[in-house]
């Protein structure tokens, strides 16, 4: 069974990240549609952290803050334990668990040296020329698409575990 649910959980971002772009979006979709706890305000708020922040390629890949997101909207505390300032140590903890993975499987959480790794090269995703060779390269075909893939299938594993 959790083998099941770890392969749509793939299937499913890797497709979503195909047909419509944004690591982290892709992977909150599919894991959320899976584990039955879509949200659109958190889905929103998701947009602007695809390729390593804004498309800068320098900060974390967007797959994994797509994944500490869904991990956060799951086990982090909420606004009423802010105030009164609990820490939300689970979410840390599972958010550590997934990073760690990552760096196992990628080597960096950064876009850029993760696109190094798996095209060889590192690209400029406001160029609009560099784009398309990232495109053309297999961004949405099966490069990102893997790696979200891969992502949403390490979520999904950490929250079997927890479950």
């Amino acid at each position: 069974m959790n083998e099941e649910i770890k392969k749509r959980v793939y299937k499913l971002a890797s497709e979503y990240e195909e047909i419509y772009g944004n690591c982290p979006q892709s992977i909150f979709a599919a894991v959320g549609e899976v584990f039955g706890f879509a949200n659109d305000e958190v889905f929103k708020s998701a947009t602007g952290l695809a390729g390593g922040c804004a498309l800068s390629t320098n900060g974390t890949c967007g797959a994994l803050t797509g994944g500490v997101m869904i991990i956060g909207y799951k086990y982090g505390r909420n606004y009423e334990e802010y105030k009164k300032g609990k820490k939300g140590m689970r979410a840390y903890e599972l958010s550590k668990k997934l990073y760690d993975r990552f760096i196992e499987e990628y080597g960096s959480c950064v876009c850029k040296d993760i696109q190094k790794k798996i095209f060889g090269r590192s690209y400029d995703l406001w160029d609009l020329e560099d784009y398309k060779k990232f495109d053309e390269a297999g961004a949405h075909k099966d490069k990102c698409t893997n790696v979200v893939g891969k992502t949403a299938m390490l979520v999904a594993e950490i929250l079997l575990e927890e479950d």
